[in-house]
């Protein structure tokens, strides 16, 4: 296996939109490894993460997941790195990237250079974030799995409109 990722496939919540106990199942510090199990439904941890929350949870619009769709290849740009793939969702976005610098910095950088952008067109209130803590990093090393990270995400973009 190389030393260097051919890309790497980035995946970022919307602030409060996938609390732990979600139906969906969630990941944490604690459950973060390969074949680990998520953390299962439970609606009283959600429910009390729901109430933790500081501000209501962001839903992108339509015309904001468009916004961000359309400026990610000047971020990739900003951070020098080669964009491959992009779809924003109502509470989460994906991005296909390569890069120099580690997964999870570009990461870093990658949701603040975004979040910057969007508070030039939309205010949020004072401390307020568009994003969720960290997010997902996964390393791809064959293009077999790169072609279909791609594929993934394009797949997402094309039904990302539906609100």
């Amino acid at each position: 296996m190389p030393d260097k990722p051919l890309a790497y496939h980035i995946t970022f919540g919307t602030y409060g939109c996938r609390l732990h106990g979600d139906p969906r199942g969630t990941v944490d510090r604690q459950h973060n490894q390969y074949l680990d199990p998520v953390i299962a439904e439970n609606w009283d941890r959600e429910l009390a993460n729901q109430e933790r929350l500081r501000f209501q949870r962001i839903t992108l619009t339509s015309e904001q997941r468009l916004f961000i769709e359309s400026i990610t290849l000047e971020i990739c740009q900003r951070g020098a790195w080669q964009l491959f793939a992009v779809a924003a969702a109502p509470d989460h976005g994906h991005v296909c990237l390569s890069g120099e610098a580690d997964g999870k910095r570009i990461r870093t950088w990658f949701k603040r250079w975004l979040g910057e952008r969007l508070s030039s067109r939309w205010t949020l209130q004072s401390g307020q974030t568009w994003w969720a803590e960290d997010g997902s990093v996964k390393w791809i090393f064959d293009e077999m799995n790169f072609k279909n990270v791609v594929k993934y995400i394009v797949d997402q973009k094309s039904t990302s409109m539906v609100d």
